[in-house]
């Protein structure tokens, strides 16, 4: 079997502040209000929507002048076709980023609105938003919520008229973005369908582009930030692109990011994150050591740090046993304590190393095998670990290499980062992700499943996901297409989960 030869690439690690959990449901009651027009009344008003619903507060993460908080709205009223929820904080916090929703705040008094996507909540239904903020002296969970101008006192309140429902974009044939509400659990075996291919490379007068692959994606301020590695047979550099909507990928501006403080030379297998604790956007990627950039603001190419490394030199239990491999695929995570850098070597081997949320990106040490098989095909690269939203579990998928030569995911879960892994969907005949359990619309444009990654529910370093219809970002490759690896057209296309058990 041909074994694909990739460049190295590079990882990151985690850090820990202390983690309090606080929950607090408000409910909000509001009676019906019945509108009856008398008979040969003309011109009577129309019926205004009873608003009745339950708001949870959680603070799922919190650390010296930072938190993280989700929130769910359960519609216990009439349907709603678009939201607006208010309150007002109580010791001078500050909502610093937010993800499916947008706000406004003025002083304490903040407003958050629905997007396109999640502007309807059934009765019955719920939808979730999450953001991250910052405080000082101390962080009291508000004590009162409005939606729809309607009072979250838990007793009867006075109806208003049902909003103007949030006008929705044409839709497109790609896929749209998943909500973050509902509740589930990650089944046994998946199910997925494929768009076609959606981002291209884009070459230019100083870039050559034979094949665009790596993507790491996050959903922010209402758009999509691509970064991916490109790829010839020169070697590798990275690329970053934003959009709103997945049909607008294709035409969205190609930013090189070897002409920004990144610079060039060997980078490749970017993943990018929020480091909330931080207020900073990181990018991990491999330069033949595992290295990271920072910026401020992720819309903005130019913010990039400079590459800095997370080890002085390759971890010495890597070097011994890397074999004839590659030390590849850094790719971080943290939980409320710690952060975790997991890296491949193209040899079997699924490496793990750490550090303490609060010395994060410093001190990545006590590197150990998290996972590893005696067929180095069975356990290759592309490990991705996520967080399960409302469950007390992490989900890693690895690229394998497959009997037929083909690549493909196979799937674990754990309680924890650091525990030990369960097999999921980790066969050739029950796959993560494989040509066998995708369908496409007419001819599949690729037999590959290759390196991706999952599109969040949340920006920040816990990297969140809802089990609750899943999407993934990856990498495709036109089944008759051969020759140097380097110089392969991989292409990016959009798995949609069919079999959700929300």
């Amino acid at each position: 079997m041909h074994l694909f030869r990739r460049a190295r690439r590079s990882a990151i690690a985690p850090t820990t502040p202390p983690r309090q959990a606080l929950r607090r449901r408000v409910a909000i009651m509001a009676a019906p209000l019945l509108l009856t027009a008398a008979t040969g009344l003309l011109g009577a008003p129309r019926a205004e929507a009873a608003v009745a619903c339950r708001v949870d507060y959680s603070i799922a993460s919190q650390w010296p002048g930072g938190f993280n908080v989700n929130v769910t709205i359960n519609n216990l009223g009439d349907a709603v076709s678009g939201w607006r929820l208010t309150w007002s904080f109580g010791a001078g916090q500050q909502i610093t980023d937010i993800w499916n929703a947008t706000r406004t705040q003025s002083g304490s008094s903040v407003t958050v609105t629905n997007l396109s996507y999640n502007a309807a909540i059934p009765s019955g239904g719920n939808t979730s938003f999450g953001f991250n903020g910052s405080w000082s002296g101390s962080n009291p969970v508000p004590t009162s919520f409005a939606l729809n101008g309607v009072a979250c006192t838990g007793s009867p309140g006075t109806p208003s008229p049902t909003p103007t429902p949030t006008p929705t974009p044409t839709p497109s044939p790609s896929p749209s973005p998943s909500p973050s509400g509902g509740t589930g659990t990650l089944p046994s075996s998946f199910r997925w369908s494929s768009s076609g291919v959606l981002i291209s490379p884009k070459s230019d007068s100083t870039h050559n582009v034979a094949g665009i692959k790596d993507p790491t994606v996050v959903y922010h301020n209402g758009k999509y930030h691509v970064f991916a590695s490109t790829a010839n047979a020169s070697g590798y550099n990275m690329v970053y692109l934003s959009f709103t909507d997945w049909s607008q990928a294709a035409s969205a501006t190609h930013y090189y990011l070897d002409r920004t403080p990144i610079g060039s030379g060997y980078r490749a297998a970017p993943q990018v994150f929020y480091f909330a604790p931080q207020g900073l956007w990181y990018l991990v990627y491999q330069t033949g050591n595992a290295s990271y950039s920072t910026n401020p603001d992720i819309s903005n190419p130019n913010g990039w740090s400079a590459p800095r490394n997370f080890y002085s030199s390759m971890p010495a239990i890597i070097q011994q046993n890397i074999g004839n491999g590659y030390w590849v695929d850094m790719w971080v995570i943290c939980d409320s304590a710690n952060c975790y850098l997991f890296s491949s070597d193209d040899n079997g081997h699924l490496y793990r190393s750490q550090t303490t949320l609060a010395n994060f990106p410093n001190g990545m040490t006590n590197t150990v095998i998290a996972l590893q098989d005696a067929n180095r095909n069975n356990l290759f690269e592309a490990a991705n670990v996520y967080k399960i939203q409302g469950q007390n579990q992490y989900l890693l998928i690895v690229e394998a290499i497959g009997s037929d030569g083909r690549r493909w995911f196979r799937s674990w879960t754990s309680s924890s980062i650091a525990g030990s892994w369960t097999p999921l969907a980790a066969t050739e005949s029950n796959p993560f992700a494989r040509a066998n359990n995708v369908t496409f619309t007419g001819t599949a444009w690729t037999r590959d499943i290759s390196h991706g990654e999952m599109v969040r529910t949340q920006t920040d370093q816990t990297l969140t996901i809802s089990p609750c219809n899943l999407r993934y970002l990856y990498q495709g490759l036109d089944p008759n297409a051969g020759g140097d690896y380097n110089s392969l057209p991989w292409r990016l296309g959009l798995l949609t989960q069919t079999n959700s058990t929300c």
